[in-house]
């Protein structure tokens, strides 16, 4: 008998041993899931203020703003994407991303069928999205464009460290950063003078124009500094925002005037644009439309088109 209650004792011993045992194993698996997610992810504090839990490394990437596709794409990253905007044309290989609708009305039903483990937005979404979104467990950080020139630099890295893809994007910057100051250093023009002393053409960029009313880019934007780059003074730059009037254009009467490619004929021939020393001199520069309109590595392009003109113009007069 006192041989069975032993025996008894000790199989209730190892019982709760074994019960104790698969408890700590238990724990420990858990510290190790969390330890491991913990690993795989990193906070990011996005243009909204919030922080946002992201994966290091992001398999499947939607974007929601053209700048950010054309980042990605040129942070070599475009195999990522498997969203896209109807906004995000460039590059041509963007075609073959599904497209999840216009910025202010998304498929969000498309976006998460797409799977995403990561959907970066520019300054358009309604941040009510962004946290319906963010409530389907999709980390949804949010990258806008700026007033400066140089944050485009910074743009690039945050996207850059979004997509995992940080050595590319400061490769990206320093290369940027040697095409402008080659660029700034052609919009000198070897004048012998500090930079506040080059004589700098009047420039006026169109936006809108027409029965619309008239849209340029003010002092408060990056295309400011893109056309002060060029070796240009913006007619504008004393404004904040977009909107401008006929009657200051028509004063200021700019010495060239920078507009899209496909808007250069109608705005030429257009009443009383035809009347502006920059039209009737041929002194209009047609311009690739997305190299100007959003803050990207592009931006060179429109900087060295609009520089490359004012020498021609200075040489040829």
């Amino acid at each position: 008998m006192a041989a069975s209650l032993d025996l008894y004792l000790s199989f209730i011993l190892m019982k709760r041993i074994l019960i104790i045992l698969c408890a700590l194993v238990a724990l420990l698996s858990a510290c190790k899931s969390k330890t491991q997610q913990a690993a795989s992810q990193f906070q990011f504090n996005d243009d909204y203020g919030r922080i946002v839990n992201i994966p290091t490394q992001p398999q499947r990437v939607v974007s929601v703003a053209p700048a950010i596709t054309e980042i990605i794409y040129a942070l070599g990253a475009g195999d990522l994407l498997v969203g896209r905007t109807e906004f995000c044309t460039y590059p041509p290989e963007t075609e073959q991303v599904e497209c999840i609708g216009g910025i202010t009305n998304l498929n969000i039903e498309k976006i998460v069928a797409l799977k995403p483990d990561l959907v970066i937005c520019g300054s358009l979404v309604d941040k009510k999205i962004v946290d319906q979104i963010e409530k389907m467990g999709i980390p949804m950080p949010c990258v806008i464009e700026k007033e400066k020139f140089n944050d485009l630099y910074d743009n690039i890295k945050r996207i850059g460290q979004l997509i995992g893809r940080a050595a590319q994007a400061d490769s990206l910057i320093g290369a940027i950063r040697i095409q402008a100051s080659q660029i700034d250093t052609l919009s000198h023009y070897d004048y012998g003078i500090t930079e506040d002393e080059i004589p700098r053409p009047t420039v006026y960029y169109v936006v809108g124009f027409g029965k619309g009313g008239n849209y340029t880019a003010g002092g408060n934007t990056f295309v400011n500094d893109i056309i002060r780059m060029a070796g240009g003074r913006n007619i504008a730059e004393n404004i904040s925002g977009w909107n401008f009037s006929m009657e200051a254009l028509m004063q200021a009467n700019p010495d060239y005037i920078v507009v899209r490619k496909e808007d250069k004929e109608s705005f030429c021939s257009m009443h009383p644009y035809d009347k502006l020393m920059a039209v009737r001199l041929g002194k209009v520069i047609p311009i690739e439309s997305g190299t100007i309109d959003l803050q990207v590595p592009r931006n060179i392009e429109a900087i060295r088109t609009i520089s490359d003109s004012i020498h021609h113009h200075r040489i040829t007069y």
